[in-house]
């Protein structure tokens, strides 16, 4: 058995550009897919990318700015984003909201730039300024892209969407029942971040037809916490060394299972679903609630210990591992901290770090 074929990134965003379609470079983490596709235009996911010779955007950022942001700027001033129409920038933290304002102020690429600005809790007044905040993006694409989708328009996007998120939490849910290696399994989560929704539902019914009902022996169970697995060779070596990732936290996956909304109202309905995902630091959850979600992750898979596999220079990620991992230790879990930056490849250290690791709590 082997994992449903993949189109190639830049072939799905030439292929909907050809039938009329808009693009939208998005970085991190969260934003309303739903509003974009009601708009006709696909959010094409900016996480770095890794590789990239970062020397053009070490013009405006700091060195200690991470490589995630680095990278992206010195993509899209090589030309990297040139096929998209739109820049969305979450204002996820104070790199990327510094980010925001260079490419407003300074920089002035090609393309209109939108922020998105998240409030710090799940309060009745955070789901209230988020859909608002939602309303002004709306007004801002219906400018761009002349259209002006209804509130049926928008709901029959967002099931779409809750469908596919549906489908993504099944894979989630049933990972130690499919025969695909840690690589593979990623590989497949991680085209969530560019394909339309209704490719990757296929791609996803495909995968989940070929679920067992007995779990597969994939190693020794760990959870892998952090903001995104690159470089993506990172998988394959725990495969190596007999662990398999029975689950995650990591911001570009398993942070973003969104649950159903409940509001009839559209705007509200999507604010809904990213203000109540799993608890992530970029949106203002506690450390008690992030040490409880991983508790109980690891209750579920069975994991056997936690890798925190960070970005370096990231915030919010850093300032809460010191209390994560003492919660951890108090509930008996043994966890590491890898820190990378996307350019560089997996070290010989690192590897010699959770080699040593997955021996110990095997």
């Amino acid at each position: 058995m082997t994992i449903p074929a993949i189109p190639r990134r830049i072939d799905v965003i030439r292929t909907f550009k050809e039938q009329g379609g808009y693009v939208a470079a998005v970085l991190p983490i969260h934003y309303p897919r739903s509003l974009l596709r009601a708009f006709n235009i696909l959010p094409v996911e900016v996480w770095g990318p890794p590789g990239i010779k970062a020397r053009d955007g070490a013009k405006h950022l700091q060195p200690y700015v991470c490589s995630i942001v680095h990278n992206a700027l010195s993509f899209l001033q090589s030309g990297g984003l040139d096929i998209t129409d739109i820049l969305i920038v979450p204002h996820t933290c104070d790199s990327l909201q510094g980010l925001g304002s260079i490419l407003l102020d300074f920089v002035s690429p090609k393309q209109p730039v939108i922020p998105i600005y998240l409030p710090r809790g799940k309060r009745e007044s955070d789901v209230d300024f988020f859909a608002n905040e939602l309303r002004s993006i709306y007004r801002q694409l219906e400018a761009i892209t002349g259209h002006s989708p209804t509130d049926a328009d928008l709901l029959q996007s967002i099931y779409r969407e809750e469908a596919a998120d549906k489908l993504l939490s099944e894979l989630h849910r049933c990972r130690r029942n499919l025969p695909f290696s840690n690589l593979a399994f990623y590989r497949l989560l991680r085209n969530r971040e560019h394909l339309p929704a209704e490719t990757f539902m296929e791609l996803a019914q495909k995968a989940l037809a070929q679920k067992v009902d007995t779990t597969q022996d994939g190693g020794i169970p760990i959870l892998l916490s952090g903001i995104v697995p690159e470089p993506m060779s990172l998988l394959g070596a725990i495969s190596q060394m007999g662990g398999v990732v029975a689950a995650d936290d990591l911001a570009c996956c398993g942070r973003r299972l969104y649950p159903p909304g409940q509001s009839d109202d559209p705007f509200r309905r999507i604010a809904e679903r990213i203000l109540y995902a799993p608890p992530d630091p970029t949106r203002g959850n506690s450390i008690k609630e992030r040490l409880e979600h991983l508790l109980q992750l690891v209750e579920t898979s069975g994991a056997k210990g936690v890798i925190f596999y960070e970005v370096k220079f990231c915030e919010p990620e850093l300032f809460d591992l010191p209390q994560l991992r003492q919660g951890l230790q108090e509930a008996g879990l043994p966890s590491l901290t890898i820190e990378m930056d996307l350019n560089d490849p997996l070290s010989h250290q690192a590897l010699t770090r959770l080699e040593a690791f997955l021996e110990m709590i095997q």
